[in-house]
């Protein structure tokens, strides 16, 4: 599963051939949430509050990357 971004404990990841809808990982070393990367809600999982926050900043702020990563990676 590469990752697409990593700061500090937090790192965003997508899965080659992952399942519908569009989503990336936000993995910690203290849980996992799925983002769907539509609306951005949380599809699953649970990780802290500040992590949470830290990784939706970057996500809003590099959704088209996503995207192109999720073309990428399960086009």
């Amino acid at each position: 599963m590469p990752t697409i971004f990593r700061i500090g404990r937090v790192r965003v990841r997508m899965f080659f051939d992952d399942h519908h809808p569009p989503h990336c990982h936000v993995w910690t070393p203290d849980g996992e949430v799925e983002i769907a990367l539509a609306d951005l809600s949380t599809m699953r999982g649970r990780i802290s509050k500040d992590d949470y926050e830290l990784a939706m900043a970057w996500i809003r702020d590099n959704i088209e990357r996503l995207w192109q990563e999720w073309d990428r990676l399960n086009g």
